[in-house]
């Protein structure tokens, strides 16, 4: 799903116009980036959770040539979905 298709069901279920449901969306968005550039965790009950990780330096291969590089290290933002979010796509 696009992200204008996204908006388009979102307006359609909370009565807002796309333009509003839009500035919203993008609104949360860039909040949730600005928390995990500072460090914090985001958690959203019956949904899941975003935060960083700190991925180590390891040694890699180029899988054109095969020759041996170095990856640096990294913090990586990543999505722990909640239990109830699991089972609602689990539908169990």
């Amino acid at each position: 799903m696009k992200k204008s298709e996204f908006v388009t069901l979102v307006a359609d279920r909370t009565g807002l116009s796309k333009k509003d449901t839009e500035k919203t969306m993008d609104a949360i968005f860039e909040a949730i980036g600005d928390a995990l550039v500072s460090g914090d965790r985001v958690q959203f009950g019956g949904f899941g959770s975003f935060e960083t990780k700190q991925r180590a330096a390891r040694t890699g291969h180029n899988p054109r040539t095969g020759e041996e590089i170095e990856i640096a290290a990294a913090i990586t933002p990543v999505f722990k979905p909640s239990k109830t979010l699991k089972d609602k796509v689990d539908k169990k």
